[in-house]
């Protein structure tokens, strides 16, 4: 028994927050139950342009740079942007599902100004002050500004004035990410207000800190320096700050003067969905026989070539993901990508589908074959799947941002490991700081604290694990090199998440320490590229007081001990020409100079439950499975700060044992290249859930080991990966937007 109110609203470029205006006043008085509110603008005809353009303010260039050095104008959009809005309570009652809440919103006019497009500093401040006054929340407390942004240099130069007017009222320091969807899809005018607010909600529901594309320098004359601010150019993952709920504000600014802001908040702090963008999709094929397969092949061919649009495309890609077979005699699986064309997004299936065709008749009855994106095997799967965990030197800055940036289950790991972290700043900021060149290299020296290090690799190898294991990727053995072998027993369940890092932070903090205040009393070490056997001759004839601490390959090893031992020990390589790389480590690890650390790391174990499983844990210590008692765990592990790390024995026992996959868990590549140097010749196969080491996008390194994975023959629930929303219907009315 609603009664219907339809309402056009016309303020220039601030249309659509004025609209939102007024249905949230429809709710707040309670005429109304349901808003249904937003922006439309899809008229940019010749009359439209050669208005913008008497203003002098369209971009030359053709392109939109905000708060750039480069930005030298705007360029119009098209769009609708619709929102449905109701009050809290009675969406919760009726069981709607709430991406954000707004918690106020602020308007105000410019009044008298030098002309109808000259924006003011002083009348953005009042609709901003008003927008928190209403929200009755600090503006400290805000991550996300969602700005008008539209690349203008008078416009975005006045913007971020009246902005940094009202974060310096608060005393805020920089925190909050700066951005504007125009860098994305250009000035949508009326409509983009609503363009700015469902960014800003999509934001607050997914967990993510979204990128402003094209500016490679901020502009010098806005002063983001000295600001709050700071220009996000990559997709982050959004971590709360002292449990306080993540929040977003969005600005709109029209023509005449028409100033709109809106503060919005969180519903619920933990993600619930994967962060889908559907830029990557995984096909996969499944036959009896070589020529069933090519004939597969073929058919999907003419499948893809009936698809109209390309949006299309995931439905048909979901139709074979649904279809395949995991135990199928014959598997292929295809990676396409989303391309910008020529005449907007196209995936690049006819490339990748050639590339399939061409490796099935050029590899003939090959077991298995793995090209750029297209990944074939047959028969049964070669072995049991071993995952492996790196351990200190693998870190970097930004490590597993897109697995963490993605998937519900990476970023609550990282949430949990920030909690058993007790310095400052956050383990969070460690790993996903606020980069620039300038800082660059003191925040990567700061992550190789051994403090910081060990528990940051932990959780994210702890991420990559989980994202695995929801696409049914689970291990029969594990390992670890060194750290890494506690986030081994984790994995075969030996020890729970909070034990995990409780272990690594007191582990870190532990090594650290037993480096002294200048780092240096208890040693270094120093990898050597030389043979081991040579490596153990040299140390026995020439008496050195050093171990050689790792066995890491048949060609390489590392030696630890005093910084004057190492030296002679450098000395000695060079005479015999082994190259050696002096390690930026804390102290001489694996060797009996850790001492101060091991009594009371072993200490600390004896109060550690362990739960042995079916899945066996492999010991740096032994290059065995470790024992299924808890004392004797104990015992190896508390003493496994003092005793080298021998990966070689404990690869090749894996190798014995079965093992036939191995799938480095975490960040780098550094174990799967020491794995295939172990087993060079032997029929195995290597792969790092990193392989692009934060070079390439997280998701596209996922969805490659994904496939080789199901192209051996291991069991992959591809049901998880993104799912189209519905089935693709013809529209009864086009709008054409250009």
């Amino acid at each position: 028994d609603l009664n219907g109110t339809n309402c056009v609203v016309d303020a220039a470029c601030a249309s659509s927050m004025s609209a939102i205006n007024l249905a949230l006043l429809e709710l707040y008085t309670g005429r109304s139950k349901m808003v249904v509110t937003g922006g439309v603008d899809t008229l940019n005809d010749i009359f439209m342009h050669m208005c913008f353009a008497r203003t002098q303010i369209l971009s030359p260039t053709g392109d939109v740079r905000p708060f750039s050095q480069d930005a030298d104008g705007t360029v119009l959009g098209e769009g609708v942007g619709i929102l449905l809005l109701k009050r809290l309570e009675d969406a919760r009652n009726d069981g709607d599902r709430v991406l954000a809440v707004i918690r106020g919103i602020g308007a105000s006019s410019d009044g008298k100004s030098q002309s109808i497009y000259a924006p003011r500093a002083e009348g953005q401040l009042k609709a901003l002050r008003r927008a928190y006054a209403a929200a009755g929340v600090d503006p400290r407390s805000v991550d996300l500004i969602e700005a008008h942004g539209t690349g203008t240099r008078v416009g975005d130069k006045i913007e971020i004035e009246a902005l940094k007017m009202l974060f310096d009222e608060n005393g805020a320091h920089k925190h909050c990410a700066l951005g504007s969807v125009k860098s994305m899809i250009g000035h949508t005018k009326a409509a983009a207000g609503s363009a700015g607010l469902i960014k800003a909600v999509l934001a607050l529901h997914h967990k993510v800190l979204p990128p402003t594309l094209k500016i490679e320098q901020p502009d010098p004359e806005i002063g983001l320096a000295d600001s709050p601010f700071y220009l996000n150019a990559a997709a982050r993952p959004w971590f709360r700050r002292q449990a306080q709920p993540r929040r977003a504000g969005v600005s709109a600014f029209g023509f005449g003067g028409s100033n709109f802001h809106m503060v919005l908040e969180e519903d619920q702090p933990e993600r619930s969905v994967v962060a889908w963008d559907g830029s990557i999709e995984i096909i996969p094929l499944g036959a009896n026989t070589h020529p069933e397969l090519v004939d597969a092949l073929g058919q999907l061919r003419q499948r893809l070539r009936q698809v109209e649009t390309p949006s299309d495309l995931p439905h048909a890609a979901l139709e074979t993901r649904q279809n395949f077979d995991p135990d199928a005699a014959h598997r292929l699986i295809m990676i396409l990508h989303r391309e910008e064309g020529d005449d907007g997004p196209e995936w690049n299936w006819p490339s990748v589908l050639d590339e399939g065709h061409q490796g099935l008749e050029a590899n003939g009855d090959q077991p298995f074959w793995f090209g750029r994106s297209c990944f074939y095997g047959q028969g049964a799967k070669p072995g049991p799947v071993a995952f492996l965990f790196p351990g200190q030197g693998s870190q970097y800055l930004q490590m597993g941002r897109d697995w963490v940036a993605w998937f519900p289950e990476a970023l609550a790991s990282l949430d949990t490991a920030a909690a058993h972290f007790d310095q400052t700043p956050p383990l969070t900021d460690r790993i996903y700081p606020l980069v620039d060149e300038a800082q660059e290299k003191a925040l990567e020296e700061a992550l190789r604290d051994t403090a910081v290090a060990q528990p940051a690799i932990g959780a994210v190898s702890v991420a990559m694990e989980k994202v695995l294991r929801r696409f049914g990727v689970r291990p029969e053995f594990t390992g670890g090199h060194s750290y890494g072998e506690l986030t081994a027993l984790y994995s075969a369940g030996w020890i729970d998440e909070g034990t995990l890092y409780d272990l690594s932070v007191l582990r870190g903090k532990l090594m650290a320490a037993a480096g002294g205040p200048d780092g240096s009393s208890s040693g270094t070490m120093t990898a050597v590229k030389a043979p081991l056997d040579k490596l153990d001759a040299l140390l026995a004839s020439e008496n050195l007081d050093v171990v050689l601490a790792n066995r890491n390959s048949p060609s390489q090893g590392v030696l630890s001990g005093s910084v004057a031992a190492i030296e002679q020990a450098e000395a000695a390589c060079k005479k015999h020409k082994f190259r050696t790389i002096r390690l930026p480590v804390a102290a001489a690890f694996h060797s009996r100079l850790m001492q101060d650390a091991q009594a009371p790391f072993a200490a600390a174990l004896q109060e550690t439950p362990f739960l042995p499983g079916d899945i066996a844990v492999l010991a740096n210590t032994t290059g065995r499975p470790y024992p299924s008692e808890p004392d004797q765990i104990r015992t190896i592990l508390g003493d496994h700060l003092l005793n080298p790390v021998n990966f070689v024995d404990e690869i090749e026992n894996l190798f014995q044992a079965g093992a036939r996959i191995f799938v480095e868990v975490g960040p780098k590549t550094v174990l799967t290249g020491l794995v295939r140097q172990i087993l060079k010749g032997q029929a195995v196969q290597a792969m790092a859930a990193d392989a692009g080491g934060g070079r390439t996008f997280g998701i596209d390194d996922l969805a490659t080991l994904l496939s080789k994975l199901a192209a051996l023959g291991c069991a992959v629930d591809f049901s998880q990966w993104e799912a189209p929303n519905g089935k693709p219907r013809r529209p009864r009315m086009k709008v054409p937007i250009s």
